[in-house]
């Protein structure tokens, strides 16, 4: 389920912008560098739930150098075949198809999947292609992005501030996307019907919105307030914002961040 976009203001600084006293390309053993873990997977698909319980323990921070922010994107072209995932949706379905197309994989999407940083994809199960992945991703310069500000108001308004760190010309490209995702924090289904019949099924990070909400440009520091209508049913203590930077047509991911929804 997508949610519609209330309001987007954008403002960006000429002065040079820092986080967490770094300026510029986040490059340094010393610091956690951010690695965006997509999973596409589907609770009709009798193969995803190992991947669901990996993704689970990433979630744990099991990568020593590594600020591993995970993204649990259901697929819709499962459920057709006895069990009609609740969290599915074909805008994932589309940018897995995309992904797949990028990859040039010969058979199309599959699941589960997981795509490492927009750069590496293999069975979304297999920590052994897991570890070579984050390898590879701690060895990439990433951007910083930071959350701030996040609330949630009684007419179930989200409201944010964005900020990333200036796109300099290492990264050899002219801008980047910006997008936000919210997701619930945990999820679990009883299973009644297709190939997990009779299952009980846990998630973390689930998506239940992705939506892109601006673009880096070369050169410049971004800072950017925003605001999202959330779906009345979702309680907001259950709740994560996840912000990343990505090249354009789906490419590598420059940069993540995430933060629980503040409900104060």
């Amino acid at each position: 389920m997508k949610l519609s976009l209330v309001s987007l203001i954008s403002v960006v600084s000429i002065t040079t912008w820092t986080l967490a006293g770094v300026s510029g390309p986040i490059h340094d053993s010393a610091a956690r560098t951010p690695v965006l873990v997509e999973l596409f997977t589907s609770e009709a698909c009798s193969s995803c739930p190992p991947a669901d319980r990996f993704l689970e323990t990433l979630e744990g921070q099991p990568v020593p150098g590594a600020d591993v922010i995970v993204l649990s994107e259901h697929v819709d072209y499962w459920n057709h075949i006895g069990w009609k995932d609740p969290y599915s949706s074909h805008l994932y379905s589309d940018r897995q198809s995309t992904y797949a197309q990028r990859f040039k994989l010969a058979d199309g999407p599959y699941t589960p999947q997981m795509v490492v940083d927009g750069t590496s994809q293999f069975v979304g199960s297999d920590t052994a292609q897991a570890d070579k992945a984050f390898a590879a991703a701690l060895e990439t310069a990433k951007i910083p992005v930071r959350l701030s500000a996040i609330s949630v108001d009684a007419s179930h308004t989200l409201r944010a501030h964005l900020e990333a760190g200036p796109l300099d010309s290492s990264f050899r490209l002219r801008e980047a996307d910006v997008y936000v995702a919210v997701a619930l924090n945990h999820a679990e289904t009883q299973v009644s019907g297709g190939e997990n019949n009779g299952h009980t099924l846990k998630h973390v990070a689930v998506v239940r919105s992705l939506t892109k909400v601006g673009e880096l440009k070369q050169a410049q520091p971004l800072g950017q307030d925003f605001q999202m209508k959330l779906d009345s049913k979702w309680d907001p203590h259950n709740l994560r914002l996840v912000a990343f930077l990505q090249e354009p047509h789906q490419g590598r991911v420059l940069g993540a961040a995430s933060l629980p929804l503040n409900t104060k």
